[in-house]
C-alpha cells in the first residue's frame, strides 16, 4: 500500500488534473482502480499547493461521471440487445428484464445517487441504468452529486492526513462506514415517505398501456 500510493502521488503530480480524470473515470468504469487511493493523493498534494483542493474534487468527480457513462452507454447500446436475445439462456427472461427495467424507472434517482457512494456498487449502478435508458439529465445529476460527496470526502482525508497510508487507510473505512449508515437512513426515509404520503412513481414507458 505505501508503495502504490507513493507511485499514485506521483503519477498524479506528474499528470496533474488529467490524471486525476483519467483514474477516476477508470474507477467509475469496470477498471477496478479503487478511489480509496486515488483522490488522498490529489488531497495530500493540495495540501503541500501542488494543487489546488476545489480543482482536484472538480476533476476527479467530472471523470466519474465519464467513467459512469461509458458503462451507461455499453449497457444502453450492447447490453440491452444482447439481454433481450440471449437472457432467456442464463434465465434473465424478458419478463424479469422488464421488471428490472420497470423499478430503475420508478426509483432511479435514488439509486443512482446511494450506488455512487457504495464500493463495488458504484462500479455497476450505471449498468441497469444505461439499460433502463434512465434520462440523461437525472442520470448526470445524481451521478455528480453521489460521487461528488465521495470525492470530496476522500480529498480532504488526504488533504487534512498527508501521506501516512495507515491513517488513510483508516479514515477511509471510517468514511465508508459513515456513508453506509447514511444511505441505509437515506433509503429507509425514501420509503417511509413513499408509504406514508401514497406517492407512486411514474410509470416506465409501455406501463399502463
Amino acid at each position: 500500500m505505501h508503495e502504490l500510493i507513493a507511485r499514485l502521488v506521483e503519477t498524479i503530480g506528474a499528470m496533474g488534473y488529467p490524471g486525476i480524470f483519467l483514474l477516476m473515470a477508470m474507477e467509475s468504469s469496470v477498471i477496478p482502480i479503487p478511489s480509496e487511493v486515488v483522490m488522498p493523493p490529489a488531497g495530500y498534494l493540495a495540501q503541500q499547493g501542488t494543487m489546488n483542493v476545489w480543482l482536484a474534487i472538480l476533476w476527479g468527480t467530472m471523470g466519474s461521471l465519464v467513467g459512469a457513462y461509458l458503462n451507461y452507454f455499453a449497457a444502453h447500446y450492447l447490453g440491452r440487445p444482447l439481454l433481450l436475445k440471449y437472457g432467456k439462456y442464463v434465465w434473465i427472461t424478458e419478463e424479469k428484464f422488464a421488471k428490472v427495467e420497470s423499478f430503475f424507472h420508478r426509483h432511479g434517482e435514488i439509486s443512482t445517487f446511494i450506488g455512487r457512494l457504495l464500493p463495488v456498487v458504484r462500479h455497476l449502478i450505471s449498468l441497469p441504468a444505461g439499460l433502463a435508458g434512465m434520462n440523461h439529465l437525472k442520470f448526470s445529476t445524481y451521478t455528480l452529486l453521489g460521487a461528488g460527496i465521495w470525492v470530496s470526502i476522500l480529498t480532504w482525508i488526504g488533504y487534512i492526513i498527508g501521506r501516512n497510508q495507515e491513517l488513510i487507510v483508516k479514515y477511509s473505512h471510517h468514511a465508508l462506514f459513515g456513508v453506509v449508515v447514511f444511505s441505509i437512513i437515506l433509503v429507509s426515509l425514501y420509503v417511509w415517505r413513499q408509504k406514508r404520503f401514497g406517492i407512486r412513481a411514474p410509470l416506465a414507458p409501455g406501463e399502463g398501456e
